[in-house]
């Protein structure tokens, strides 16, 4: 796997546990649980992730890459997450400029609750079931998924408790896109001009939530072009 947005997290160090946890990662580690075929394939796999028996972990579009070493085996890992389509995705890039705080929300390694709503509302489920957890394991159990697969399947939801960008890009849209695409609209938004749908009819309520966007889109764009000059610039005061 060597797409051209491919993260690839170094190897966690063991550790008792995975945490206190995000609201969102106990939501990831619930699906997990369900995939599971028995009690017995979780602990194992807990008990690999713990160990730090999972190797470096690469997250590309829809899916993730990893090696499990069990006993005096190494077994390579995919487990796979179905993307978003196109339309979906740009329409989650614009409920992320909606309102204002939400792009710096996630870069902060934030994910807001109301966001994941307007996206339900919206029928996009960011969040997955258990039976969207796929994977692939070179091991002979006949389980799906199998202990080594439940391995990398807990340590990504260490990954994305910190770092929301790793659901976003199991689900197809990496950071660089969801970017891109705030850029997009705030370029869009700056060009409009008085003549644009920039100015709000104060009678029109669609008039009045695309003006937040594109208000939220330009602060977004400003705040990007100065993570670019400091990387460790106060997010908070772009909004």
């Amino acid at each position: 796997m060597t797409g051209e947005h491919t993260v690839t997290h170094p190897r966690l160090a063991p550790r008792r546990g995975g945490g206190p946890g995000t609201w969102w990662s106990k939501a990831w580690g619930r699906a997990v649980e369900e995939s599971a075929f028995a009690v017995a394939e979780l602990r194992r796999g807990r008990a690999l992730a713990r160990a730090g028996e999972v190797g470096a972990i690469a997250v590309d579009s829809g899916s993730a890459l990893a090696a499990v070493s069990d006993g005096d085996d190494t077994w390579t890992v995919t487990v796979s997450v179905p993307v978003l389509d196109e339309r979906d995705a740009a329409t989650f890039v614009e409920l992320v400029a909606a309102e204002s705080g939400r792009v710096a929300a996630l870069l902060a390694g934030q994910l807001p609750h109301a966001l994941l709503e307007a996206g339900e509302e919206a029928g996009i489920e960011l969040l997955p079931y258990a039976g969207e957890l796929g994977s692939t394991c070179g091991c002979d159990a006949w389980l799906d998924p199998c202990p080594h697969a439940l391995a990398v399947l807990t340590q990504l939801g260490w990954l994305l408790q910190g770092d929301p960008f790793v659901l976003l890009q199991l689900r197809g849209l990496s950071r660089e896109a969801l970017l891109a695409g705030l850029h997009e609209l705030a370029t869009r938004a700056g060009g409009s001009g008085d003549e644009g749908s920039g100015r709000a009819d104060e009678d029109d309520p669609a008039a009045e939530d695309l003006a937040v966007a594109e208000d939220a889109a330009l602060r977004a764009a400003r705040m990007l072009a100065a993570l670019d000059a400091d990387p460790e610039v106060d997010l908070a005061r772009w909004w």
